[in-house]
């Protein structure tokens, strides 16, 4: 018999009755996106690790008090709780880095990987491929990286990322336009090769 997957307001109704395994379901099930995108951001695995225990304190808390109302969406109300952590952490260390925005280029770097079966050297130069391309995002503005994270490895929409971010969904278009043209630079300045 298959077990019944519960929806998030689900398990946030069972928390509130006194069931906190059900917490920790909900935590578990989102964990992995949320720690990895606070990690993306902020590069410093402590940082990143006090920052997803900061995150989940304030949900916690905020359930608790019965100010959760964020009904189907945890997800990006967790996600919009560690970003405002995030941007907090940076406005105290004063970390906010700028590029130049000036060439208007088009350009997809994700239309340049392709995901499909592949052999042993293949799924090698593919991973070397994505290594690259993270290192890349790391050199772009905060907000850059955190739209194409969010878009790309969250598998979020523009919607959402507006929410979780506090912007509207123009300014998160703009900005992942930013990050793409961005990253065709860098892939210029440093003769990175992206196709096999």
């Amino acid at each position: 018999m298959k077990a019944q997957v519960l929806s998030d307001k689900e398990l946030i109704g069972r928390y509130l009755k006194g069931d906190h395994n059900s917490l920790e379901r909900l935590i578990h099930r989102h964990q992995n996106r949320i720690y990895a995108y606070i990690l993306m951001i902020v590069k410093d695995k402590d940082l990143a690790d006090d920052l997803f225990q900061d995150t989940f304190i304030k949900v916690i808390n905020t359930i608790r008090a019965g100010s959760y109302n964020e009904e189907g969406k945890f997800l990006q109300w967790t996600m919009r709780i560690a970003h405002n952590l995030i941007i907090d952490h940076f406005r105290k260390s004063n970390r906010m880095p700028i590029f130049d925005n000036s060439k208007n280029e088009d350009f997809n770097i994700f239309d340049t990987i392709n995901i499909t079966d592949k052999s042993i050297e293949e799924e090698i130069i593919t991973d070397q491929i994505h290594k690259d391309v993270r290192k890349l995002i790391e050199l772009l503005p905060p907000e850059q990286k955190e739209v194409l994270y969010m878009r790309h490895y969250a598998e979020m929409s523009f919607k959402d990322i507006a929410e979780v971010t506090d912007v509207s969904i123009n300014t998160a278009l703009g900005r992942m336009r930013y990050a793409l043209i961005n990253l065709r630079k860098l892939i210029a300045e440093k003769n990175i090769v992206l196709t096999q």
